[in-house]
């Protein structure tokens, strides 16, 4: 395993994050094709064996039982002072007026049912889901660097949200002497690129780690579009982010296809290659469900792409609609 840096900050990172959506209780409504705790504990067990550091996951994962399964796992396989866990705040968590958003309420409190439910005094990132369009921006900061002023949290990252909302929430850190965000958990992959005209840029000008989400396009980068699995039969997400788009998307797979096969490599560790190529990109988040997954993802760390061959597979590219950043409400 190689490891970074996690944007301007000293802490160091493995090149390969360990995605915990796939962990959790399949009866907690959440996703009913993930992975119980047996199943769960082997694949976090085998990412520690790889030298992976970094775990991210979210209170609303399964509705808190990822947390629990990589709290226990962790504990009994790993060195906390070694690694680097991420956890997130925004979905809903429970059907009331308060259990949702950034309000400074729902983040005071999450963090705390956080980190009960890791087992942990704190977390090394802390990371807010979505942009809040019913919360004061300020609000949001303020609480958040009160969450580390108090030591529950040592840096804080952003996820999927439009530039112009990233830019104003370091802006209002920055005129208060707020922590400032630290990382962007974007979606970024070879067939969605959108995040390339303003966020990408942004975060490398202040540079601000970029950890992308869905790397492999819920494995049409690694499988293609038409192969069958229990995640690709019943996952609507991956539909929504992906199934308008098959036609174009697929000239571009055909390539990731054609270059693997030239250079040696699996699909997979070919597309993860390409996003380490891509800076501010640091550590693309990898989901597991098997381990032959996760050995095959670690597999990319170190591959080199030529100029060319980075431009052959972006060729085909066209211009997709917005996915991740949450649209303004209706009025």
């Amino acid at each position: 395993m190689e490891y970074t840096k996690l944007g301007n900050t000293g802490i160091d990172v493995s090149k390969i994050c360990m995605g915990c959506m796939s962990f959790g209780s399949a009866q907690s409504g959440f996703h009913d094709w993930t992975l119980g705790e047996d199943e769960s504990r082997v694949i976090i067990k085998r990412a520690l064996d790889l030298g992976i550091n970094f775990f991210d996951t979210a209170n609303c994962y399964s509705y808190g039982s990822s947390e629990e399964i990589l709290g226990r796992a962790l504990k009994d396989y790993g060195n906390r002072d070694e690694l680097v866990v991420a956890t997130k705040v925004f979905i809903k968590m429970k059907d009331t007026p308060n259990g949702q958003g950034l309000s400074r309420k729902a983040i005071m409190q999450e963090i705390d049912n956080s980190l009960e439910r890791l087992g942990m005094d704190y977390v090394d990132l802390y990371i807010i889901h979505r942009w809040d369009y019913n919360t004061p921006i300020e609000e949001t900061m303020e609480a958040l660097h009160d969450v580390v002023k108090s030591g529950k949290a040592r840096y804080i990252g952003a996820s999927a949200m439009y530039a112009w909302q990233f830019q104003k929430a370091l802006h209002v850190a920055e005129m208060n002497g707020w922590t400032k965000f630290v990382s962007m958990q974007n979606h970024y992959n070879l067939i969605y690129r959108e995040e390339e005209r303003e966020m990408m840029p942004l975060c490398l000008d202040q540079k601000i780690a970029s950890t992308p989400y869905s790397p492999l396009a819920s494995g049409r980068l690694s499988r293609g579009i038409g192969a069958d699995t229990k995640r690709s039969k019943t996952d609507d997400i991956q539909k929504y982010k992906y199934g308008s788009t098959e036609k174009e998307d697929q000239g571009i797979i055909n390539r990731v296809a054609e270059i693997a096969e030239k250079r040696g490599v699996t699909r997979s560790q070919l597309a993860l290659a390409w996003l380490l190529h891509k800076p501010p990109v640091v550590s693309p988040i990898i989901g597991a469900t098997k381990i032959e997954h996760l050995e095959d993802s670690v597999g990319a760390v170190g591959i080199s792409l030529s100029v060319e061959e980075i431009a052959y597979l972006e060729e085909l590219y066209v211009p997709h609609g917005v996915i991740g950043a949450l649209p303004p409400p209706a009025k």
